[in-house]
């Protein structure tokens, strides 16, 4: 078969020139530009909690936000400032005492804005103004509301800020019409301790204005107070897709993955604590209450070690034995996507079935017939390592700073109490030097970021896999 296109013998080749209207025309376009993705990083994390301590900073350090003559030391005004914003709870100063109505005002909106995340209440300020939120701000939002689903953020976010609302509000009633009943403060004074201290709990925040009071010391045999303060913790405590899910299912075996994990290690934590704590301290710190009190005084102090923060006796009374499991419930917190902090309890129970998978020989990680994803298990133990990495080395830098200032445990006690934005503290705080105070702050702040911003972070790079992988080599453990 001959081809048409092949020059064959006497063919003779014509060319003409292209008309004018048949050259190419060079046409000047502009190149997109790619999208912004900065919204979705973690950098925004940093830098809008950066402004909200600063800003919160240089309103505690005017004369007006304290009761003493002259403005408030820097450094205590950024502490009790990133306290707040991290929702921790560890002060510098009576609380009740050393601040004005306007510095505990203050620090009320910042424990509000902190303990609901900025990015969540500024988003939620968005949609009621019905502002679109943009596909990298549901990204991130993702990691916040612990949805992950990005098609169901904003309508989670809407049902989230209003429950916590809601469980705020139902707090700060009740302890509004105690206070004002059985401790005969006025209505202004019940209503403004009633809220502050419904808010500071619900967020786990553990700052109290209580006037001659040690935390919440004066109500250790209220059993309404301690009950409604604890319910607030453990709300707070728990998430929203948790507490959702909770009010939906009633069957155990139906709930997720996340769920379980969270209901069944918080029972398991709380039973633990309230044993330890009520068999040490029955005969010591908790000797002058009855039985009664005894019981809600550990159940308190249970579930308070966990984030809450708040006590209603001297933390550093209790034994090293006492003291030492608080540290343990400081480390794991609450569960993740909720006001508290800590390594989570559902970064435990990754942990837990990564160990049991390897007592097993199992190839895989699964848990209650689910089968946990590599990247899921690889996050849970950064997110584990890199917080004990951090407390070991910033006990040790403490130890040096403060020159012999306080026992080891006290140290570490304070350490994990920031890290995991808890609060308890066994008197060292307000003995720390300004290098000390200084590391605790920076402790307060990747406590409370560090977690989330290594979530969005690793998420981000799950979405781009790597396109290849290195020969694999065996190395011997154990």
């Amino acid at each position: 078969m001959v081809n048409p296109l092949q020059k064959r013998r006497g063919d003779v080749v014509v060319r003409h020139p292209r008309p004018v209207e048949m050259q190419p025309q060079i046409v000047a376009t502009p190149i997109p530009k790619r999208a912004q993705r900065n919204f979705a990083s973690p950098s925004v994390l940093f830098l809008g909690i950066i402004i909200l301590i600063f800003s919160g900073t240089i309103l505690l350090a005017l004369p007006i936000s304290n009761t003493v003559d002259g403005p408030t030391p820097a450094l205590t005004a950024l502490f009790t400032a990133t306290s707040a914003v991290t929702v921790t709870g560890l002060v510098l100063k009576e609380s009740s005492s050393y601040w004005s109505s306007v510095g505990q005002g203050v620090i009320l909106g910042l424990i509000f804005i902190g303990g609901m995340g900025w990015m969540t209440m500024a988003s939620f300020m968005l949609l009621l103004m019905r502002h679109r939120v943009s596909l990298s701000q549901r990204m991130l939002l993702r990691e916040h509301v612990g949805n992950s689903h990005v098609g169901q953020v904003t309508s989670t976010l809407r049902k989230a800020v209003s429950t916590f609302l809601i469980f705020q509000l139902l707090g700060g009633t009740i302890l509004t019409l105690r206070f004002h009943d059985s401790f005969e403060m006025g209505w202004a004074q019940a209503i403004w301790q009633g809220y502050f201290h419904a808010i500071s709990g619900f967020n786990n925040a553990g700052f109290t204005i209580i006037p001659n009071s040690q935390s919440l010391s004066i109500f250790y045999n209220d059993y309404l107070v301690i009950g409604v303060i604890t319910l607030l913790i453990i709300l707070g405590g728990l998430s929203f897709p948790v507490i959702s899910e909770l009010a939906k299912i009633r069957n155990f075996k139906f709930f997720g993955l996340d769920t379980k994990f969270v209901v069944l290690l918080s029972l398991l934590l709380w039973v633990l604590g309230t044993l330890v704590i009520f068999i040490l301290e029955g005969q010591k710190v908790f000797e002058p209450m009855d039985t009664g009190q005894k019981l809600i005084n550990s159940i308190f102090h249970s579930v308070s070690a966990r984030a809450g923060g708040f006590s209603t006796v001297d933390i550093s009374l209790f034994t090293d034995t006492a003291g030492f499991l608080l540290i343990g419930l400081m480390f794991i917190g609450t569960a993740s996507a909720s006001v508290g902090g800590g390594i989570r309890l559902n970064t435990l129970g990754v942990l837990i079935s990564s160990i049991l998978a390897s007592i097993k020989g199992k190839e895989s990680v699964t848990a209650f017939r689910r089968e946990i994803s590599p990247e899921q298990t690889q996050r849970a133990v950064a997110v584990w390592g890199l917080a004990s990495i951090f407390i070991f080395l910033a006990t040790i830098l403490l130890t040096l700073t403060e020159f012999g200032g306080g026992d080891f445990i006290d140290l570490l006690f304070e350490t994990v109490s920031a890290i995991g934005t808890v609060g308890l503290s066994r008197g060292a705080t307000s003995e720390l030097s300004s290098l000390g105070q200084l590391l605790i702050i920076i402790s307060m702040l990747l406590g409370r970021l560090g977690p989330l911003m290594l979530g969005v972070y690793l998420a981000d790079r799950e979405l781009h896999p790597p396109l290849f992988r290195y020969a694999r080599e065996r190395v011997n453990i154990g």
